[in-house]
């Protein structure tokens, strides 16, 4: 098999941009995408990074994404929570000026929550849980998918891989990070395996009887096993009821694959901020967030392995890549360059 190509993160991003404005993006909507796309692939949360851009702009030029959407808060007279209409515009834009939003309502409440309405895949969860950071706040971010997890009890899939993510800030050590979907994996990740045509473990996915399946493209026909059984059903139904239902946009199964071009997606996501001010000197609370991490790390290990904090292995490897680069299968590249062809775009 060929190896993947090392590009440097400036070039990509470059390219991304370059290809976002020919689709037909401002220069500052394409900045964000772009950034939200480095941002997976830096990480290595590959299902979410540049691999998804052809299928952004298919989306934009069959109309289902409206790359000039007017997007708007409404104002119900609730100090402290909003709703952003999207407009059926990218979601990266959205949970972006959402996020910005909920900063601003925590810094006057303590706490903040803003619902977006009418928008599409976002893109990795954490890169806004993590904005919160940068104002000594914690940031929570969900966001409802298309049907991908079959009820407990049930071989129907129904209900959304659903990510959650907290972010929460250190003062010496990397903040703690938990970005997780609902399922075992993302779909975004046996995509990628059917892509690349490799076999996938047998606790990924089931097919449409609802036998577990290494084959990647029967498990896209069938369902995703969901984290901790009935619990990961439960939780996967929750962030449904907190986003589609609680916005107005979609109930339960009613959201479209970001692959599925038959209509608008429906997608909506929530994010809170809680301002660590509110409660207790945020130095204080960061310092006992490293007292926290520093005493997880030094409990006896199982076995040879290092104990990680959640989020460390990829802030770890985001570091490292942004000095070594970031490799791209040759797949990925020639679709990419295929569809730089047609944007007269120079291509990777």
């Amino acid at each position: 098999m060929d190896r993947p190509i090392l590009y440097d993160t400036n070039v990509l991003n470059e390219f991304c941009i370059n290809m976002l404005i020919n689709a037909g993006f401002g220069a500052k909507d394409a900045d964000i995408i772009s950034d939200t796309l480095m941002f997976a692939e830096l990480r290595n949360v590959t299902s979410h990074g540049i691999v998804r851009l052809p299928t952004y702009i298919e989306r934009v030029e069959k109309g289902l994404i409206n790359q000039n959407a007017n997007m708007k808060f409404t104002n119900n007279n609730a100090a402290a929570v909003t709703m952003l209409d999207a407009d059926n515009g990218m979601g990266q834009v959205a949970g972006y000026k959402a996020m910005k939003q909920v900063m601003n309502i925590a810094k006057l409440y303590g706490i903040g929550m803003v619902a977006v309405k009418n928008s599409n895949h976002f893109g990795v969860a954490s890169y806004y849980s993590l904005m919160a950071l940068e104002e000594n706040m914690i940031g929570i971010v969900m966001t409802n998918a298309s049907p991908a997890i079959a009820p407990f009890g049930t071989k129907t899939p129904l209900l959304g891989t659903n990510p959650l993510t907290v972010a929460v800030p250190a003062k010496n050590n990397k903040p703690i990070v938990l970005d997780m979907s609902m399922s075992t994996v993302a779909r975004g990740k046996i995509r990628m395996y059917a892509l690349q045509n490799k076999d996938m473990p047998l606790d990924w996915g089931l097919d449409v009887n609802g036998n577990p399946t290494s084959d990647p493209n029967e498990a896209l026909k069938g369902s995703l096993v969901p984290i901790g059984g009935v619990k990961g059903s439960g939780l996967s139904l929750i962030v449904d009821l907190l986003t589609g239902v609680l916005t107005g946009t979609s109930l339960t199964g009613e959201v479209k694959t970001v692959t599925n071009m038959s209509g608008p997606s429906k997608t909506s996501h929530v994010f809170i901020a809680i301002n660590i001010g509110s409660f207790i000197n945020a130095e204080i609370y960061k310092n006992n967030v490293d007292m926290v991490i520093d005493k997880i790390k030094n409990l006896p290990p199982k076995g040879d392995s290092e104990i990680y904090m959640a989020g460390e292995i990829e802030q770890n490897l985001m570091e490292k890549r942004k000095t070594e680069g970031i490799p791209v299968e040759i797949n990925v590249v020639e679709l990419l360059n295929r569809l730089a062809e047609k944007y007269d775009v120079s291509q990777l």
